[in-house]
């Protein structure tokens, strides 16, 4: 086996892949090194009795980067609409439009009749952020054009947006601080608070926060499952004579020989490397004693310093429902992506996450939490017929929680009663709001933790969106006019792409540093560099 490579990626989740599906095209030698059992990361479909569910992302957001490059990379992604529904107690809308603002701002007028006027000055702020964000992804990603053979666009499309962008940026910047904070500075409700922010992560900057409503209105489901698009990259990687190597960990880099060795023993030599994985996992790797280069050597070990102790972002608990109800039980109530809130009081008041508490003190805590939170549920077989068998409904309901809660939890030795006790709490929370008889029809359970995540994925803390806003500072770029430097590492050779490169992350991201990795990997390749 000729392990000689022009590049070698390191991870295949939606970052990998872009950049290998990029480097192979140009036709340069590619691997990608995958630790698990198959490509893509926090993103895939997988099949149990007949059902089909996604893991990771339910469906995707294009923001002016999905369409674009699956054009640039000639290959077609069958996608249909994806049709967002909200609901808070028994009150349900469908966000179809601009005007879904409006309605937001009705659904919540209709809680909390004593907070009108702080409602309309939020529900204000939202449509004024609504606008700073249509600017911001409003054109096809530059990145993703040929300039030669797409002039016309870039003179009429993108050299007038550029213009609009240069004077919304600062406005966006100046909305970057947590979005709890900037809530309460128009209302000292905090049931209201909790019941805007509580679908997110925490810190989460405002502007990206309180754009939902946009980014909602931009998602697309692909037929097949969100698995579709692996599988699509994952051919034209093949097709393009790159390989993909799974249970395949890389547990060794040397950054003067330029090899990399996997946990088989095998060594891999590599002219540029693209690390779309944990970063945590690639500075642990790197010796800065190793390494010739003192200028290179100070900033790699500052590089370690700045991310020792810095926490994941939030973790999910999925849980998985295999259920005996028609399809049209469930359109009848919402769509097949839908964020619900059983009550309105607010998540606040379940108090602090009990760490360091007794196995009776942390599952009152969970039950409570669980009937407070916001819930994401998707439902595959409403966007797509094949994701379930004749007369029954899949769905996947997810909430944001904490990692370190659920390891300690598997250290006190009761993880399996504890994943028993979700299901059922959750279920019952369902059962008992908006899917009455839900808990009668369930044919099968199962469900999936913030550990399982970290398992599975390697992520640190299992974390779906990269560093936690609450890090100060945060260890990576979050500037949106410096992303092109995002790729970069003091580790000569190396770049980096994905989740843990740029905050606040997401699949336009991942898709964006991997294209951006493989650029300046291409660049260095046709420069002959060493």
């Amino acid at each position: 086996m000729n392990n000689e490579f022009d590049a070698i990626v390191v991870g295949s989740g939606l970052a990998g892949l872009t950049s290998a599906a990029y480097l192979s095209r140009a036709g340069y030698r590619t691997l990608v090194c995958e630790k698990g059992q198959k490509p893509g990361g926090l993103v895939g479909t997988f099949q149990h009795q007949g059902f089909s569910f996604d893991t990771g992302i339910r469906a995707f957001e294009n923001s002016g980067v999905l369409f674009p490059m699956l054009k640039q990379l000639g290959v077609t992604l069958d996608l249909v609409p994806n049709p967002i529904s909200m609901g808070v107690e028994d009150r349900i809308i469908r966000i179809e439009a601009k005007e879904s603002a409006e309605q937001y701002g009705q659904l919540l007028e209709s809680l909390y009749p004593e907070n009108r006027d702080d409602i309309r000055n939020i529900i204000g702020q939202i449509k004024l952020i609504m606008k700073y964000m249509e600017v911001q992804y409003g054109i096809d990603n530059p990145l993703f054009l040929d300039m030669k053979k797409e002039q016309e666009y870039m003179l009429k499309t993108v050299v007038p947006w550029m213009f609009r962008y240069i004077l919304t940026v600062p406005k966006i910047t100046k909305l970057t601080e947590p979005v709890t904070g900037f809530l309460q500075r128009f209302t000292s409700n905090q049931s209201l608070v909790d019941l805007i922010s509580q679908h997110f992560f925490k810190d989460t900057p405002a502007y990206f926060a309180l754009s939902y409503l946009n980014i909602y209105m931009d998602y697309h489901y692909p037929q097949g499952g969100t698995g579709s698009l692996i599988n699509l990259l994952v051919d034209l990687i093949h097709g393009n004579q790159g390989d993909i190597s799974c249970d395949t960990e890389i547990v060794a880099l040397d950054v003067e020989k330029h090899t990399v060795e996997d946990s088989q023993g095998r060594l891999y030599h590599y002219r540029r490397l693209i690390w779309a994985a944990d970063l945590v996992s690639l500075y642990r790797l790197v010796d800065p004693g190793t390494v010739k280069d003192s200028i290179a050597a100070k900033a790699i070990a500052e590089k370690k310093e700045l991310l020792a102790g810095k926490a994941g972002n939030d973790s999910i608990y999925t849980v998985f429902l295999e259920v005996d109800l028609v399809k049209g039980y469930f359109s009848s109530r919402c769509t097949g992506h839908f964020f619900y809130t059983p009550v309105r009081t607010g998540q606040s008041a379940a108090g602090p996450v009990p760490l360091g508490q007794d196995r009776a003190t942390v599952e009152k805590w969970v039950e409570a939490f669980l009937q407070l939170t916001t819930y994401e549920v998707s439902i595959p077989v409403l966007r797509d017929n094949s994701m379930a068998p004749e007369g029954k409904t899949g769905l996947i309901v997810s909430a944001l929680f904490d990692y370190n809660l659920t390891k300690q939890i598997e250290e006190q030795g009761w993880y399996e009663d504890f994943k028993v006790f979700c299901e059922q709490a959750m279920v019952r929370v369902l059962d008992a709001a908006v899917f009455p008889g839900l808990k009668d029809s369930i044919l099968h359970v199962f469900s999936s933790t913030p550990v399982t995540l970290a398992k599975l994925t390697g992520n640190h803390e299992g974390a779906i969106t990269g560093w936690s806003f609450t890090n100060r500072p945060i260890p990576a770029e979050s500037r949106l006019p410096k992303i092109m430097n995002a790729v970069r590492t003091p580790i000569p050779g190396v770049y980096q792409a994905g989740q843990w490169t740029y905050s606040p992350s997401g699949l336009p991201i991942s898709l964006l540093t991997g294209k951006i990795a493989a650029d300046q990997a291409i660049k260095d390749l046709k420069k002959g560099k060493a």
